[in-house]
């Protein structure tokens, strides 16, 4: 089977809306195991609340699925743990990376032999006990519940559209993070790691790729304003100026009565193409093969980073 018929049949195929597998027979998982011997990712969308233990009962479905469609590596959105309705209970809700949503998650990485990409965790921050800010983290742990990178949102979302219905401010609460962390060696290959809002900003994708990254993430709640005009577009130009494959976890719906997500989690090759989408209405799983000998191809075919000049020459206008 070539690339690009396994990426629409992937597309077309291979996403699962809520908890409906969509194997029906042993035949069908084992044709789907021997399809191809590339790794899969599996790309997860939600719809979180303030309700934690429900959350985790739709994160931890989420991954059973992907595990069964024989995902090496999941990808959950930003805000997998909940989405507050006010900043006192996103605060109050918070935890350290010692609590106990991360240790059930570390435990469920474990269980089922699988890395997950917890994209967006409320993390309490360093000084929370004076002023109770939290970080907007990244967290990636391997298959044995090791906790093996922390990524910090570093651009917070602090946009106000009012003829569109967008007012928030995500600096009101959040501190941004330092600095990015370097890519991580995973079984579907380099992860860079980002958040929602970082993926307006090309100077951290291509600061990842001259760092090897193969492949680049920005779990999402998107609004639907923003996330309409913008979400697709985006990831697609960070795909193609990089050549590197785009996962994109995504919330979707409605998270309480004051907030909705745009959804559409995406994956995307690095010729820009879309492999999945899991659509704007409710949650599921795309699963994705990983082939990292398109994204060779593509940059040998296309080696738009030979052809760069040096930093100089784009500085001549300062």
């Amino acid at each position: 089977m070539s690339g690009m018929i396994l990426c629409r049949t992937l597309k077309k195929v291979l996403f699962i809306p809520k908890c409906h597998l969509l194997w029906r027979s042993q035949a069908g998982r084992n044709q789907l195991r021997m399809a191809s011997s590339h790794p899969v990712a599996a790309v997860c969308q939600m719809t979180s609340t303030p309700d934690k233990e429900a959350n985790f009962t739709t994160c931890e479905r989420l991954v059973k699925q992907a595990k069964e469609g024989r995902a090496s590596m999941v990808f959950l959105p930003e805000g997998f743990d909940y989405i507050g309705s006010s900043r006192e209970e996103t605060l109050q809700l918070s935890e350290s990376l010692q609590g106990d949503t991360i240790s059930r998650y570390t435990k469920l990485a474990k269980e089922l032999n699988v890395w997950l990409s917890l994209g967006g965790f409320h993390e309490r921050g360093h000084d929370w006990e004076n002023d109770r800010r939290i970080y907007n983290s990244h967290v990636i742990i391997n298959e044995q519940g090791g906790i093996v990178s922390v990524y910090r949102k570093g651009h917070l979302f602090d946009v106000e559209l009012a003829n569109r219905g967008v007012s928030l401010k995500e600096s009101a609460f959040t501190i941004p993070g330092p600095s990015l962390v370097p890519p991580v060696e995973t079984p579907v290959g380099k992860v860079g790691l980002g958040i929602c809002y970082d993926l307006r900003f090309p100077e951290l994708s291509l600061a990842l790729q001259r760092q090897g990254a193969e492949i680049l993430t920005y779990p999402s709640a998107f609004t639907v304003a923003t996330g309409a005009a913008h979400w697709e577009v985006l990831l697609r130009a960070r795909a193609i100026e990089t050549q590197c494959f785009v996962l994109a976890a995504a919330q979707v719906g409605a998270h309480h009565a004051k907030r909705s997500s745009y959804g559409h989690a995406l994956a995307v090759d690095p010729w820009g193409v879309v492999m999945g989408d899991c659509g704007g209405t409710e949650g599921g799983v795309a699963l994705v093969e990983i082939n990292l000998q398109r994204l060779q191809d593509t940059r040998r075919d296309m080696p738009v980073q030979q052809h760069k000049r040096q930093s100089e020459y784009y500085c001549g206008l300062d």
